[in-house]
């Protein structure tokens, strides 16, 4: 018997829920089933299984990060909308880490396509055109900003940062002026 109300949206949004107060890793159909008060069984009616859980709520936060992305861009560029950027996932990260850590939850490539994950690049290299990048070195730059924007924000998350000074906003501030001047002295391709 489906219970009334309990609809596969309202399942994932539970669960983005859940991953922000007990971590993504800890996200389980028996751990939402518990959540609701009901039979683990009668959720599996609206999602397949965890991994069909924890997919669906990777959905939920790249839309989630890529509507403020949007919003945070608009009307920017150059250093103004990298920094825009940046603070858009740290912000994010802090405010919702399940879910942050859900965004980085592998997807198959067929959900990855129709995913909000495409319109992450699609900005990132909108705001590259603004340094002037073309191909390969847009392609380069787009991974070399996600690796540095989510490999900062994964380590002070972690309390990586916060054994020493300067204060990681400092640290913060200086990396962004550091890839704004890496992004516009960009170097020539070795041939």
């Amino acid at each position: 018997m489906v219970r009334v109300g309990l609809n596969t949206e309202r399942l994932a949004q539970a669960g983005a829920e859940l991953a922000d107060e007990v971590g993504f890793e800890q996200v389980t159909v028996s751990a939402l089933a518990r959540r609701f008060d009901v039979k683990v069984a009668s959720l599996y009616s609206h999602v397949k299984n965890s991994h069909d859980l924890k997919t669906r709520i990777a959905q939920i936060a790249l839309q989630e990060m890529a509507d403020r992305a949007a919003d945070a861009l608009a009307g920017r560029s150059g250093k103004d909308a990298l920094t825009a950027l940046a603070n858009v996932y740290r912000d994010y990260a802090r405010e919702h880490p399940g879910r942050y850590a859900a965004a980085q939850f592998r997807l198959d490539p067929e959900t990855a396509a129709a995913s909000a994950g495409v319109r992450h690049s699609q900005m990132t290299r909108a705001l590259l055109r603004g340094y002037d990048l073309t191909e390969p070195d847009q392609t380069h730059a787009v991974r070399l900003l996600g690796s540095v924007f989510h490999g900062y924000v994964s380590l002070e998350m972690g309390g990586g940062f916060s054994h020493s000074a300067p204060d990681s906003d400092v640290t913060w501030e200086r990396t962004l002026d550091a890839l704004d001047a890496l992004l516009r002295a960009w170097p020539e391709e070795k041939k």
